[in-house]
């Protein structure tokens, strides 16, 4: 397992901002995240210091460029999973391997991805879940299904056999995006994969049962959501960081309520600005670099 001081998740103006400052301090950076997808590329007039026009991706890669120099090491890998690690520190999953840091930086920006099934609201809590490492447990032996067309998806349902036999993955009428070696092993482990859609969920006072299509209504106990990609929601409820509806909760100095724990950029709500992004992520990188001297000062 690989070890670094400072793990960043997040490849934006956020996570890119921080990265600099970490970096340049001295500190064993790692960043993980491919630059943002940006539909069309867009225009940026209104960021400090260009008086011509820059487009969003010729800015991100400006950003990854001063990182690096500064020695950030950034690698574009899709972050499955944060726990908190048995001696300390964090243990990150990523699609290409796992790591080891002393303090994490959360700047996903925003994008859990909800699906339109009616009433879903109202089991939540009561048989639909969004974080396997919470609710898992209360799952042994029974029937569940993952929700999700992808990585992250086939990640969460492989860590459900550790507490039922008894899983399978619905894309929710999508096209799958689960790796080869991601399919060998649920076809290994029996999980199967269709493109059903589920169009209802019913059972009182919890789930137990779901409806895909008009007519086919499959027992269930539980359904856990992991569509797109892990965001910072889904880190939030493995780590324990407090949060307000689907933002983090942070304070003034982007510190979470978790140690060692730090975040910036979108995932924190308010003025959802590059500007905003960049300053939170200074901010984010300067209490972590104070947090690290004092508690990981080797290794």
């Amino acid at each position: 397992m690989e070890k670094t001081k400072c793990l960043i998740v997040g490849g934006g103006p956020a996570g890119l901002s921080a990265a600099i400052y970490t970096a340049r301090a001295g500190l064993d950076t790692l960043v993980l995240g491919c630059a943002p997808k940006i539909e069309g590329d867009y225009d940026i007039d209104n960021y400090f210091g260009f008086e011509t026009t820059i487009s969003g991706r010729d800015l991100i890669e400006r950003g990854r460029r001063q990182a690096a120099r500064f020695g950030a090491d950034i690698r574009c890998e899709k972050v499955l999973g944060i726990h908190h690690g048995d001696l300390g520190g964090f243990k990150i999953k990523t699609d290409k391997g796992e790591y080891q840091a002393c303090a994490v930086i959360l700047a996903t920006g925003v994008s859990r991805t909800k699906p339109k099934i009616p009433g879903i609201a109202d089991y939540e809590g009561k048989g639909v879940s969004y974080c396997v490492s919470c609710d898992g447990y209360f799952y042994k032996g029974k029937p569940v299904v993952v929700l999700g067309e992808g990585v992250f998806a086939a990640n969460q349902a492989l860590e459900l056999l550790n507490y039922t036999p008894n899983v399978s993955i619905c894309t929710q009428g999508k096209a799958p995006t689960i790796p080869a070696e991601f399919l060998a092993r649920l076809d290994a482990a029996g999980v199967s994969v269709t493109t059903d859609t589920i169009t209802a969920l019913s059972g009182q006072p919890g789930l137990s049962a779901v409806t895909f299509g008009s007519t086919e209504t499959r027992a269930v106990d539980g359904l856990f959501i992991a569509m797109g990609e892990a965001s910072s929601t889904d880190f939030a409820y493995t780590l324990g960081v407090a949060r307000n509806g689907q933002f983090l909760s942070v304070d003034s100095e982007m510190k979470t309520n978790i140690e060692g724990v730090f975040a910036a950029g979108d995932c924190t709500g308010g003025f959802l600005q590059i500007a905003v992004a960049v300053g939170e992520g200074a901010l984010a990188a300067k209490s972590a670099i104070s947090w690290l001297k004092e508690k990981c000062p080797k290794g």
